[in-house]
């Protein structure tokens, strides 16, 4: 595990390295240590926003990859009154991501799909200081100046040709 003072050294070092099917977790406090040897976890020691602010920062910096968000379906259904903070964060989560591809999914098929990446890929988990459940952002990195659509007249021409 790293210290909190040289998370964001450690991702500003990893992304030049990582591409499409990397990714990057910010995660709430009480996320788990996973145990396979494709996941590092980074102890950031701040707020979630403050985490994602910065995530997203060096990220938008990168023109060879862009992430696809992937948030927990259960988030939608979390009660102010269990988890006092969360109308707020959800507010401030939306405003954050307005630009961005967002998919929800119950959090045990993103975890699956993380453990999935894991075997053959890098994940670099970024813990926050957030005690509120639901509340990591999973952002599967894609190629930066290729997409889904170019991918698919790609794959239809050799098809075809």
């Amino acid at each position: 595990m790293n210290t909190i003072s040289d998370w964001e050294e450690l991702l500003a070092a990893r992304l030049p390295l990582y591409g499409h099917r990397n990714w990057i977790v910010i995660a709430d406090a009480a996320y788990p240590a996973h145990s396979a040897p494709g996941i590092e976890t980074v102890v950031a020691g701040v707020s979630q926003q403050a985490a994602i602010e910065a995530v997203l920062a060096q990220l938008c910096a990168c023109t060879h990859v862009r992430p696809v968000v992937h948030l927990d379906r259960e988030l939608e259904f979390v009660l102010e009154g269990d988890a006092p903070g969360i109308d707020s964060y959800r507010a401030w989560l939306r405003g954050a991501l307005t630009s961005m591809s967002v998919r929800s999914a119950p959090h045990e098929e993103i975890i699956a799909a993380l453990d999935r990446a894991a075997q053959l890929f890098s994940i670099l988990i970024v813990k926050s200081t957030m005690a509120i459940p639901y509340t990591s952002i999973f952002l599967e990195l894609q190629c930066g100046y290729w997409n889904e659509d170019a991918e698919a007249r790609l794959r239809s021409a050799i098809e075809h040709g």
